[in-house]
């Protein structure tokens, strides 16, 4: 064990009585040439919050003083939530008055006022701040003829920033800037800070989006030295690299992606073997070959961890020259790639497979739209446009609906939920909210990389090497429970222990719901019961998919994970793993994992706080206006509604004037005293639209009409 671990060891100790700092040296017999950095590490690890000093200068775990050390999520109306780092007992409400000066997002300590035992309920004071988060922030510029203040985008900071005349860096009212704090904020005292960018007119095309990429502490472009070494890569590819190579390239492979898309990952084509099997392979853009290991490109893509897609922006995980040029699979033109070819029989069941290094030349650049036309539509001027690849098309379809089958009966669990799209303007303004088809080319892509995915981290997990799986771990029993009694409402049953549930039981209710009104309430609710998807140097399954084994091989310029591993396959092929090797590449593995899981999480945030932006600028032109939705979530303060295009607002109770309604937590609804009407999830409304706060993403809406009916 290292000098912390010893440390952490001695105070976890349930006999330890704290001890000084030359205490615990002492007890730990450190060598003398290690002393000084003994206390280094003690100080780092008081720093960092991992132990205290107590006002005797003697050491001890937070736990043991009844603190908790985690992550403050504050509420804009000011008060908020301690997430643990790792107290597994439940986060901590704070309120207002006891923040202590602590902003949204710093690490903390909070000292615990009151503890329930069994349902989790803790309150405390936070007394220590131990990392600060918000360094600047991103918001808009209110000046005076003597001072200004930032009015931040984030209103859970709920404070503005003060901002003195010298340090206004020539920021006008209506500007949106980023301002660094130079003063942190005390009791009834606001933070101070100065200036540092303009990012634009408030109404200026982009200049909202630009705003919120910034307040989530990302980057647009990328450092010089990255550039720079992007533009020293050759667009040609060596002859004598291609002869190392599996030619594919007198093959009908094709690209199958949106529209839109640019960053070409993945190539497929589907062959019927001899025997009566298909041969289905997936070729996957060799993005090892040009981003090594240590690089300036390498490291950056390491520290974005992914690709950030914003409706019309995209914050590429590689420069543009590799992610939309000599990386992607794009159409008559010669591609490195990664390859991996199966064997498949008529249950979907891999046969044999093989994995080499290739070279591609695709023959088409197919859009889901135009694949599912023919498929679905027999388009007769698509299927003659594309004739030569019109039978691979046809084999696609075939294999795709084998594969999905095989998913389903050993109990993959298929989430079929709305996802919006939003159509922009060249102002960036909304002017079309639709649902997102989910259609046959999308589920053929889908099923061939699900399958490619699970076959590569099967072979690389029985190889015994490194790697980064995608692990989804079993529900927690808890979670489960809430669940169940929440489908009780609706008539449904969950069968078998809520201790150790199967993936089938919850694809059985699925099917069940398919096409009821209740659908996508019950899937979301479900979705939100099971644990993240996240990445992981050990295997541990796929709850969701109902897999053993499951990676994510099939998209290196987009996600850091992928092409991690495609370095270990490569270095596996060429038979160059020593056990030196190998001690590094453990501890890539871990760090990417960590990182990387990180990277989506920020993404995912990042990308529906532009969504529900865009959302919010789109329904304020459409205020007064009636529209048809569903009852999506209900609160003792009203009813979320979710229209057809995937917006959602809220019903405040207050406006509901016909009754004093009751919440009822049990079940989800809201009661009527005198009436006995109820609103309860899944019921179709009518909704007015009535006002709009775009800077915090609120949508009210007022009943206009309701399936509401009496309790008998």
């Amino acid at each position: 064990m290292n000098i912390s671990e010893r440390i952490m060891e001695v105070l976890s100790n349930k006999d330890y009585s704290p001890m000084t700092a030359e205490g615990i040296l002492n007890h730990l017999n450190v060598p003398r040439n290690n002393i000084g950095n003994f206390f280094n590490i003690l100080e780092d690890m008081e720093k960092n919050g991992l132990i205290f000093k107590t006002k005797k200068n003697k050491y001890v775990l937070p736990s043991r003083i009844n603190l908790v050390v985690g992550t403050l999520k504050k509420n804009r109306k000011g008060f908020g939530f301690v997430i643990p780092e790792s107290d597994q007992n439940g986060d901590v409400y704070v309120a207002s008055g006891d923040m202590n000066s602590a902003m949204h997002g710093d690490k903390v300590a909070v000292r615990l006022l009151y503890e329930k035992e069994g349902d989790k309920s803790r309150e405390g004071e936070i007394i220590k701040i131990i990392k600060r988060e918000n360094y600047e922030v991103v918001g808009t510029y209110e000046g005076s003829s003597k001072f200004g203040f930032v009015v931040p985008n984030d209103s859970k900071l709920g404070t503005d920033i003060f901002i003195a005349q010298e340090n206004t860096g020539g920021a006008k009212t209506g500007d949106v800037v980023v301002a660094k704090i130079t003063v942190w904020p005390e009791k009834r005292k606001s933070p101070e800070g100065k200036i540092i960018e303009i990012l634009g007119r408030i109404d200026e095309v982009g200049a909202d989006i630009s705003a919120v990429i910034r307040q989530y502490k990302l980057s647009e472009t990328f450092p010089p030295k990255v550039y720079s070494e992007a533009e020293n890569i050759p667009v040609e590819i060596p002859p004598d690299e291609i002869e190392t190579r599996m030619d594919l390239r007198d093959k009908n492979i094709i690209t199958i992606d949106g529209a839109d898309a640019k960053d070409l990952d993945d190539a497929v084509l589907v062959e019927k073997m001899s025997n009566g099997n298909y041969k289905l392979g997936v070729h996957i853009a060799d993005v090892s070959y040009y981003v090594k290991e240590n690089s300036y490109l390498d490291k950056e893509a390491f520290k974005r961890g992914c690709s950030v897609y914003l409706l019309n922006k995209v914050l590429p995980m590689l420069p543009e020259k590799l992610s939309n040029g000599v990386c992607s699979l794009n159409p008559n033109t010669d591609r490195l790639t990664l390859s991996i070819e199966m064997e498949i029989d008529n249950s979907g069941k891999v046969l044999s497979h093989e994995i080499f290094n290739s070279v591609i030349n695709s023959k088409e650049r197919m859009t889901y739209t135009d694949v599912s036309d023919i498929l679905e539509n027999q388009d007769e001027e698509l299927i003659k446009k594309y004739r030569h690849i019109y039978q691979e098309l046809l084999l696609m379809q075939e294999l795709a609906e084998i594969l999905n089958n095989n998913r389903d009966e050993r109990g993959s669990i298929d989430f079929d939920l709305d996802e919006a799209y939003i159509h922009l303007n060249a102002e960036g303004i909304p002017t079309k909210i639709e649902t997102a088809e989910r259609r046959t080319a999308n589920r053929i892509i889908e099923e061939f990389m699900l399958k490619a995915n699970e076959t590569i981290a099967q072979h690389f997990y029985w190889m015994e090497v490194p790697f980064v799986y995608r692990v989804h771990e079993e529900p927690d029993p808890d979670k489960m429970i809430e669940f169940r009694n929440f489908i009780h409402n609706f008539g449904y049953v969950m069968k078998g222990s809520t201790e150790s549930i199967h993936p089938k039981t919850l694809q059985e209710i699925t099917k069940k719901i398919k096409g009821k009104r209740e659908e996508h309430v019950i899937s979301r609710v479900m979705l939100r019961s099971l644990k993240k998807a996240i990445y992981s140097p050990q295997c541990l399954g796929h709850f969701g998919l109902a897999a053993e084994y499951y990676c994510h091989f099939t998209s290196p310029i987009r996600r850091y994970p992928d092409l991690i591993i495609h370095r270990i396959i490569k270095e596996t092929l060429e038979g160059s793993l020593s056990d030196r090797r190998i001690k590094v590449l453990n501890a890539k593995v871990e760090e990417a994992s960590k990182k990387s899981s990180d990277a989506e999480k920020i993404a995912e945030d990042i990308e529906r706080e532009v969504e529900d932006l865009k959302k919010a600028e789109y329904i304020q032109e459409h205020i007064g206006e009636v529209f048809d939705g569903i009852i999506s979530g209900v609160t003792s303060f009203g009813l979320f509604v979710e229209l057809n295009n995937t917006v959602e607002g809220m019903v405040r109770i207050s406006s509901i004037d016909d009754d004093y309604y009751i919440y009822d937590k049990e079940k989800y609804r809201l009661i009527g005293e005198r009436t006995k009407k109820i609103f309860s999830l899944g019921d179709a409304v009518t909704i007015k639209v009535i006002s709009v706060d775009i800077a915090n993403r609120e949508i009210n809406f007022e009943l206009v009409s309701t399936q509401a009916e009496e309790i008998l």
